[in-house]
């Protein structure tokens, strides 16, 4: 007799949710999608992704990858193919706008590679089936059999049920499945913490960036340091479209922990890189007059003991959600779904039922745990960097230049292969024992 294909529940539907769910089709097992919004959408506008993510997104499914060459865009000059971000001193006062000093340049193979958090969203959501997500779903609590093979149970806001033999959170930064496997919202680690850095974003047409800054700033990603502050600038939208990201840190809490963004006025984007050099100046000129700030959340102060509670795990920013320093988390996000696929497509879990979910989800944490969690904290040491707050290191842009490139190519040098043999191999040690 065939055995009947388990049932995996997705909860959230936002890039990681997606990703997960289309690599367990392609692996052929039945997948519901629970997403609390009305309906598909990612906030934010760039996301990068490095060398592992995209090894990871090939591992996940060819169709994902092939979702992300439709978006990506490049560094637009040829010769900066290979560059992730060129590193400029922000902080000079005496240099010409777009004439800032290189301090030092970081590489990889793949260069930079952003996309448009919606358009990438978009382009994933076609590979989606019909029925699979539901949406206005926002999940009260989970329940589990106390024993056997009964199934999961979310419990939903709207009075509605559903049933699952495993459950996968996939629900970002403010994630209701970590509160509940943590014991509730008040306990340490379900709520994200404030990092003292905000960012300032926006989109400038790119005809304007390069009339302001030069083709090289304005077409090419670029990190501009200085004292307590960095701006990142980078093209999206095929190079029709200069992204800008300020960051700035500030030893004040943030005025209001349920929302992470609010608006602002450009005026506050002057007053915080008022001691800034002329390009800079110039960037923030460009952007519009009302803004958006968004507060650096992540889950550092508290890391999870572990992402899985009996036949529940979190991936993704649902588990250790990460600043954006390293550009990495989405990618990270991805790896995790390449990892999870694998796990739950084997045989042998389907075979042991709920044993094997659990299994799955003891061996994903495992083999997840460190790399992610390292993420999470050197993510923090990198925005430091950054602003030339980092201890021992202060402004001194040859440590800095050592120190990034140590960091990010332990990231980028992550072979997914490696990471799902590693969990299978945990996978079949905890079913034999």
């Amino acid at each position: 007799m065939a055995t009947k294909k388990p049932t995996i529940a997705i909860v959230g539907g936002g890039i990681s949710g997606v990703v997960l769910a289309i690599a367990l089709i392609r692996r052929d097992l039945n997948v519901q999608v629970y997403e609390q919004a009305h309906a598909f959408g990612e906030i934010g506008a760039g996301v990068a992704f490095s060398p592992n993510a995209v090894r990871a997104m090939r591992a996940c499914s060819p169709d994902i990858y092939a979702a992300f060459e439709k978006v990506v865009t490049h560094n637009q000059w040829p010769s900066k193919k290979n560059v992730w971000f060129d590193f400029q001193d922000g902080y000079d006062k005496n240099s010409k706008v777009g004439e800032e000093k290189v301090l030092f340049s970081l590489t990889n193979d793949y260069g930079a590679n952003s996309v448009h958090r919606a358009h990438f969203l978009d382009e994933m959501v076609k590979l989606v089936p019909e029925g699979v997500t539901h949406f206005k779903k926002h999940l009260d609590t989970i329940e589990q059999p106390t024993s056997g093979d009964g199934k999961v149970t979310l419990k939903f806001h709207d009075g509605t049920t559903a049933e699952a033999d495993a459950v996968v959170g996939c629900d970002g930064i403010k994630a209701r499945t970590r509160a509940w496997m943590l014991g509730g919202d008040d306990v340490p680690g379900a709520a994200p913490v404030y990092t003292h850095k905000y960012a300032y974003r926006g989109l400038i047409p790119m005809e304007r960036a390069v009339e302001a800054l030069g083709d090289d700033n304005a077409k090419n990603g670029k990190m501009h340091l200085g004292k307590d502050g960095h701006i990142l600038t980078f093209p999206v939208d095929h190079g029709s479209v200069m992204n800008v990201v300020a960051f700035h840190t500030n030893h004040d809490e943030w005025p209001d922990a349920k929302h992470l963004t609010l608006p602002t006025k450009k005026e506050h984007v002057y007053e915080d890189f008022k001691d800034f050099g002329p390009t800079v100046q110039k960037i923030i000129e460009l952007l519009e007059p009302n803004l958006d700030c968004w507060a650096i959340f992540d889950t550092g102060a508290n890391p999870m003991p572990a992402y899985n509670k009996g036949r529940v795990c979190v991936l993704g920013d649902a588990g250790h959600a990460t600043s954006p320093h390293h550009g990495a988390g989405a990618g990270i996000c991805i790896e995790d779904a390449a990892v999870m696929a694998d796990l739950l497509a084997e045989s042998s879990v389907h075979r042991a039922g709920a044993k094997g979910f659990e299994a799955a989800f003891q061996a994903f944490s495992d083999a997840r745990k460190e790399r992610t969690q390292w993420l999470v904290q050197s993510s923090r040491r990198s925005g430091d960097l950054y602003e030339w707050r980092a201890e021992g290191v202060g402004s001194d842009a040859e440590k800095i230049h050592a120190e990034c490139k140590e960091r990010n190519e332990q990231i980028w040098n992550g072979q997914i292969d490696e990471m799902i043999a590693e969990a299978k191999s945990s996978l079949a040690t905890i079913l034999k024992a």
